[in-house]
């Protein structure tokens, strides 16, 4: 079978790799397993993570590197789904760029046949953000500031939307992604090198700031010192972004002279977080068809990955179809939904 694998930083190829092997029968009352086949992924900036050689100590396998996959499952050995139940699945380690693989039934969930798939298999980053919303205070009625406005910063907008935020500020450097931002719940844009958002945001709520700031960028890129100087004093900073191991230059002084409270988020719970998510899109309580910009088939992962690390052509969500067809530069117009 065909798996993708980084073989150089930026250089990711299809190679041939064995059949996943049964795992061992379980004597236990433990969660069983599921042989899954990816029919449909997206791509997420903590995959670029690998695809740089952001983990120099690590060496990718084949697999690396893909989370957020809805398929079909073909064996399982233990109760909770049957042979041929369509499932979101999250693999482990991210090694999920693979036609078949083997995980624990325990991460995945039905998959909810009323949204096109395309729009569902968003469940799994939008139940990460719905994760990271439920650990803090309410948003009802709090002026907050999302930095960074890829996919995820994108999904907090519509998720502070639907949680009652009373002004929702959009930040990013690329005005593509700010075009997009106000679909997805935003009501104020600011565009960093057009203006300087701490002064656009003094101006717009008369010097009071955001009670909430979400760092939706994490990696090398992250803006922990913006954050802290956009919000208002005894607020709050959300972390979402996957920071590096340490951060050298934060301005901790000034966060402590602020009595500002952070708060860090990951791993949620396959339980009720990815479900919610599902639910919220299938119900139609976000409409995350904006954020769905490239489809392209497996054949061309390395194109699937340039564009998304490039952000080619306003790229925002890049699916990788596992059975269909090659779809390069595919926009979201031209992506098929089903009736």
């Amino acid at each position: 079978m065909l798996a993708g694998q980084i073989f150089a930083p930026r250089q990711i190829r299809l190679v041939d790799v064995p059949e996943p092997a049964a795992p061992p029968v379980r004597g236990d009352t433990g969660a069983g397993e599921i042989l899954f086949q990816p029919e449909l992924g997206s791509l997420c900036g903590s995959d670029l993570l690998y695809f740089e050689a952001d983990y120099p100590e690590f060496q990718p396998g084949p697999g690396h590197s893909l989370h957020e996959v809805i398929g079909t499952i073909l064996e399982a050995t233990g109760e909770r789904f049957r042979v041929g139940d369509r499932v979101l699945c999250v693999p482990q380690d991210q090694a999920g760029l693979c036609e078949r693989f083997w995980v624990s039934e325990e991460r995945a969930i039905p998959l909810d046949p009323r949204p096109p798939e395309e729009h569902a298999v968003l469940a799994q980053p939008l139940g990460t953000v719905l994760y990271a919303l439920r650990k803090l205070p309410s948003v009802l009625d709090l002026d907050v500031a999302v930095v960074g406005q890829g996919p995820i910063g994108q999904l907090f907008c519509a998720a502070l939307r639907n949680l009652g935020a009373r002004r929702i500020f959009a930040i990013d450097r690329l005005a593509s992604r700010l075009q997009t931002s106000p679909k997805m719940g935003a009501t104020d844009v600011i565009e960093v090198g057009a203006e300087d958002p701490v002064e656009a945001i003094h101006r717009a709520t008369d010097g009071a700031m955001p009670h909430l700031v979400v760092e939706a960028i994490g990696h090398r890129e992250q803006q922990l010192n913006l954050c802290i100087e956009l919000c208002r004093p005894e607020g709050r900073i959300l972390a979402f972004g996957a920071l590096p191991e340490r951060v050298d230059g934060v301005r901790w002084g000034r966060l402590y002279r602020k009595n500002l409270t952070v708060q860090a988020s990951v791993d949620p719970d396959f339980g009720r977080d990815f479900p919610l998510a599902m639910r919220w899109i299938a119900e139609g309580r976000i409409d995350v068809s904006p954020l769905l910009t490239h489809r392209f088939g497996l054949p061309e992962v390395q194109l699937a990955f340039d564009t998304f690390f490039e952000r080619r052509d306003g790229a925002l969500k890049v699916l990788i179809d596992f059975v269909g067809r090659p779809r390069s530069g595919s926009s979201s117009s031209d992506l098929e939904v089903p009736s």
